[in-house]
Parts: C-alpha cells; sequence; structure tokens
C-alpha cells in the first residue's frame, strides 16, 4: 500500500462512528461453578473446581437454606414498643444465611477482538463486595450490591484460549436492614467489541 492510501485509510477510520464497529453481547448464565466459604486459591486458573456446585445465573446462594432465627439475630431497642433496654430479636432478614463469603467461577472464551477490540464484563446485580478476577489478576473490585458495575477486561485476556472468570462476594453481618439478596442475583454479560483492520487500503 502507499503511504497516501495508507494514511487515507487511517483517516477513514478515525471519521468512521462508533456505531461502525462490530458489537457483540453475550450472556453468562451457564456454566457457573460455585463454592460458599472463602477459597484462598478462587481466582487461580488452575484451581481444580469439578466438585464445586454447578449452578445456573441468576443464582442466590441463600434461599436454598438452612433457615434460622440465629442468622439475622439483633440486639435492639424498639422505643415505639416503649421498652427500655435492648433485646435480642430475630427475623430481620427471614433468617437467611446470606451473610459470608461465596465463591463464582466459569471459563470464559472471547472472540477475537482485533487491533482496538475491547472486552467488557458488565454485572447487572453481585452481592456484595464483589471482587472480579481474569486468569487470577483482579480486575475490579465493587464494594455495593444494589446496582450494576462493568469492568473493562481486555488487558486480562488471554492472547489465544480459554480465560478463567472468578468472582469473590461477601455479606457483611448487620450490613442490611432487611434481605439484601446473596450472590450473582442478576445476569452477567460479556460484551464484545471488534476493532477495524486494513488490507490493501480497504477497511475491514
Amino acid at each position: 500500500m502507499s503511504p497516501v492510501k495508507y494514511v487515507a485509510a487511517l483517516l477513514l477510520a478515525a471519521s468512521l462512528p462508533a456505531a461502525a464497529q462490530s458489537r457483540q453481547e453475550t450472556l453468562l448464565n451457564t456454566n457457573w461453578k460455585f463454592t460458599k466459604g472463602d477459597q484462598p486459591d478462587g481466582a487461580k486458573p488452575e484451581l481444580n473446581d469439578a466438585q464445586w456446585q454447578t449452578v445456573r445465573i441468576p443464582h442466590d446462594w441463600a434461599i436454598s437454606g438452612p433457615f434460622d432465627g440465629k442468622n439475622d439475630l439483633q440486639a435492639v431497642k424498639i422505643e415505639q414498643n416503649n421498652e427500655q433496654q435492648a433485646t435480642l430479636k430475630a427475623g430481620r432478614t427471614g433468617g437467611l444465611p446470606f451473610i459470608g463469603m461465596g465463591w463464582y467461577r466459569r471459563q470464559l472464551a472471547v472472540p477475537a477482538l482485533g487491533p482496538g477490540g475491547q472486552a467488557v464484563l458488565l454485572f447487572d446485580g453481585a452481592m456484595s463486595n464483589a471482587h472480579v478476577y481474569i486468569n487470577g489478576k483482579e480486575a475490579i473490585f465493587w464494594p455495593y450490591g444494589y446496582n450494576s458495575f462493568s469492568v473493562d477486561i481486555t488487558p486480562y485476556l488471554r492472547a489465544s484460549g480459554s480465560n478463567t472468570l472468578a468472582v469473590r462476594l461477601e455479606n457483611f453481618s448487620e450490613a442490611s436492614r432487611w434481605y439484601p439478596g446473596a450472590g450473582l442475583y442478576r445476569n452477567v454479560h460479556l460484551i464484545t467489541t471488534k476493532g477495524h483492520t486494513f488490507r490493501c487500503g480497504v477497511l475491514t
């Protein structure tokens, strides 16, 4: 390609709107592995998670129980009832066992992105204190469980082959006045945008 045609092609690419790029969205609902409790090596790609539970997203680990009033005991004084001192009360969050840690893992196949391409994960709801890892490296920490968040995972992807996505979640005691949910309780999306390439002066 002549220098003039090459420069012309670059100028054409710069003038194209973002919509001209190839965008693909994949819903990551299936093939998740889950385990309750902390896993020190949960983010490592080489971890054998074959014995973990296979789940489908959206998933809430607490609704499977066991329900127990001890799960949400709280010492409170209800002034509206003219109580003079705090006493232990249960039922604040329905007795669901939502407090603690949980890990989710799955393999992630990302299509070839090309120069300037991008891969983004969008979490519609993860309760809570989410640590997201790609191939063992932390891509984002998002503490808020009630809103969605996204993260650009392009820098963490392997040049070829499958990638390992791992998510560590943790709910704290007395972090909510009602049942807040637990786990990846809404959809997870993979959004990829392919970059443009040049062949013989033609933008593709």
